[in-house]
């Protein structure tokens, strides 16, 4: 035997080891997804070719990383199988052939394939019908017992729906993924930075943090999803196939994901493979590959698994989204607000098809609790239209020659003085005439998330400004076909295309304005709250501190915002240059009726008997009341129902009109006159 394999196998095998147990027990991996497939994909192609080789502690055989035994272990029914991984049509039709000789058959066989989603995979035990245990995928033979985490996920059932066609087994074994979706991802995130904790790198680490919390009230405040994909004892339901496995969990009322999609040749595997490959990134989950499973059951159990995997599923998987690369300068830009954003100049690297050469640092806390340096080698993640960021350095791969990254201590642009408040982890620019916060305001008001002008994207805003054209915000009401064609890269056409979208938004809902000024603390929902009190700009303009906090919603910091805007000469000016140039401002409709809650603010606290807590809030806001969430100065009404608690005897001390369930309901019989 060659000596030369045999050492390529040792090492092979001492570095997946090492890898599967920094991602698997620390979730701290050093090397990229794809990286550490290759080094697998080595292995089990050395071990085919030399099986005399194979040895009982090598990776191939094991099903999955060790347990972390910070929750009491749980054995599961039956194991649950890690898949083997397929990167290619040709590694499909392998596997087909693969099977069918195992069957001996050359009949074509019926695939079922789904989303592989990036998540944490969990076993849900139903006794009678009722969630008894739930537990963690673990080593594949032992998990956790997360039970009480498990429950907190919203769309796992806590018992299940039967009716005269579905009876519920005695005894159900549920398989399925829990994961973060990309927009609950952001949310935590946000949360995280504005509390001061560390942000998660990805989703699947968000959610397997999310599980492993001994709290479960922690677990139940972040935003975890479930999709079911299998069961552990099919045979309860009478299936014959995975489809019909699926039909039955769905009348269960367990959420099964709707890209799952019945394939009968090799070919609709392949293109339902293209498929999900092309939409991924506008799903709002992350799936890194398609499962592909034969579909008959009888068929799976003949199969049957090695030690590792199941014969009749594989794992297709998506070319990688991560990579290692240098990071190789780092350059500060400064955004509209005036916050100070570090962005990474990477040495390029190939990521899912695309060239990344940038890539997010978030701001200065984010390279201290990463440890990052120039010149660094660095694990960089890509995902869809998000742009790219750097999970983590690898300091394995330090040579001597890194260097601290200095940020800076005055503005890149402007040289002004730049300030960290106390509790915020910005470093923003303070100069109000800052140039570059005053081009990133004009791109927002153009943009997307202010009056969306078509054909006006970030870089033909910079292009008017640098050529004179637009100085401030009335300036887009004042081109014309002239000047805009006789811009490089310009025509008659995309000129008045532009101008045409203009001339659109002449006229513009208050909400809609509001959200498109870009003002520090004032996003679409606050717009929406001040359009609903104001009847006109004139009126915001003119509020003072005290009439903005009495509007629930509103707090201390965004109202000094909005006084010291609308009171700076420089908005009012460009307010009515504005009308000059023929913009007008929808007012807001004034309700004719008189309603009798007007200038009240309710708590709720406690149960009430004879409506939903959503029930009375909308009652109080038909009639013209307003709701609070937490007890302050604003409050004028506090609703005691039943199991009244802390916030009651808080309301009690403060001297608040207290109101039972039956005077509340009195109240609100009220009718608008």
């Amino acid at each position: 035997m060659p000596q030369g394999v045999t050492d390529r196998l040792e090492a092979l095998r001492a570095q997946i080891r090492l890898h599967a147990h920094r991602y698997y027990v620390l979730d701290d991996p050093i090397i990229a997804d794809g990286e550490y497939d290759a080094l697998f994909q080595e292995l089990l192609a050395l071990e085919a070719q030399y099986p005399a080789l194979v040895t009982e502690d090598s990776p191939s055989h094991r099903i999955g990383g060790t347990v972390v035994r910070t929750f009491a272990t749980v054995v599961h029914s039956s194991p649950m199988l890690s898949l083997e991984n397929i990167f290619s049509a040709a590694e499909f039709s392998a596997f087909e052939e693969k099977v069918q000789r195992f069957l001996k058959t050359e009949q074509p066989l019926r695939f079922i394939t789904e989303p592989k989603l990036d998540g944490l995979a969990v076993e849900l035990l139903y006794q009678q019908g009722v969630l008894s245990v739930g537990s963690t995928r673990g080593d594949g033979l032992t998990g956790e017992n997360i039970t009480a985490q498990l429950k907190t996920v919203q769309s796992i059932p806590l018992r299940l729906q039967g009716n005269s066609d579905l009876a519920i087994p005695p005894e159900l074994n549920v398989r399925g993924e829990v994961f973060l979706s990309k927009k609950g991802f952001h949310l935590l995130n946000r949360q995280r930075q504005e509390e001061g904790e560390p942000m998660f790198a990805n989703p699947r680490n968000a959610a397997a943090g999310s599980l492993r919390q001994l709290d479960s009230k922690i677990t139940a405040q972040r935003p975890l999803e479930f999709f079911v994909y299998g069961m552990g004892n099919a045979e309860v339901v009478s299936a014959c196939g995975q489809e019909e496995v699926f039909g039955a969990l769905a009348r269960m009322g367990f959420p099964v994901n709707p890209l799952i999609k019945v394939c009968g040749t090799a070919q609709e595997v392949a293109d339902q493979y293209q498929h999900l490959l092309t939409v991924r990134h506008t799903l709002d989950y992350e799936i890194d590959g398609m499962v592909v499973k034969v579909d008959d059951l009888s068929l799976q159990q003949r199969l049957g698994a090695t030690t590792r995997a199941p014969r009749w599923a594989i794992a297709w998987k998506f070319p990688a989204t991560q990579a290692t690369t240098v990071l190789e300068a780092v350059e500060f830009q400064v955004g509209r607000t005036g916050v100070v954003t570090p962005v990474a100049l990477l040495r390029p690297v190939e990521i899912d098809g695309v060239v990344v050469r940038r890539a997010t640092l978030h701001n200065q806390d984010e390279i201290t609790k990463k440890n990052l340096r120039l010149y660094d080698t660095v694990l960089v993640q890509r995902a869809g239209d998000v742009i790219p960021e750097i999970i983590k350095a690898i300091p394995e791969q330090r040579k001597g020659l890194e260097q601290p990254i200095i940020f800076p201590s005055s503005c890149p642009e402007c040289g002004g003085q730049l300030v960290r408040a106390t509790g915020e982890s910005a470093v923003r620019c303070v100069n109000g005439f800052c140039p570059a916060q005053h081009l990133q305001k004009l791109i927002y008001f153009a943009g997307k998330n202010g009056l969306d002008l078509e054909g006006l994207g970030k870089k033909n805003v910079e292009q008017l400004v640098r050529s004179g054209l637009i100085r401030d915000i009335p300036d887009f009401f004042r081109l014309n076909v002239e000047q805009l064609a006789g811009l490089d890269g310009w025509g008659d056409k995309s000129a008045r295309k532009v101008l045409e979208a203009i001339e659109q938004r002449k006229t513009m809902a208050l909400s809609r304005f509001i959200g498109a000024l870009g003002i520090r603390h004032v996003g679409e929902v606050t717009a929406g709250v001040l359009a609903e009190h104001f009847t006109d700009l004139a009126q915001l303009m003119a509020a003072d501190k005290e009439k903005l906090l009495h509007i629930e919603g509103i707090g201390e910091q965004t109202a000094v915002t909005l006084v010291a805007y609308f009171s700076d000469p420089a908005i009012v000016q460009m307010v009515d240059q504005l009308s000059q140039a023929g913009f007008a401002i929808q007012p807001a409709q004034v309700q004719v009726q008189v309603q009798p809650l007007v200038g009240r603010v309710f708590l709720f606290t406690g149960t009430l008997a004879g409506l939903s807590r959503d029930e009375a809030k909308q009652r109080v806001k038909a009639l013209g009341g307003q709701v609070a969430s937490s007890l302050s100065h604003r409050v004028t009404d506090v609703v005691a129902g039943e199991k009244a608690g802390a916030k009651k005897k808080k309301a009690e001390e403060l001297g608040l009109d207290l109101l039972s369930e039956a005077d509340f309901l009195a109240l609100v019989a009220q009718e608008p006159s």
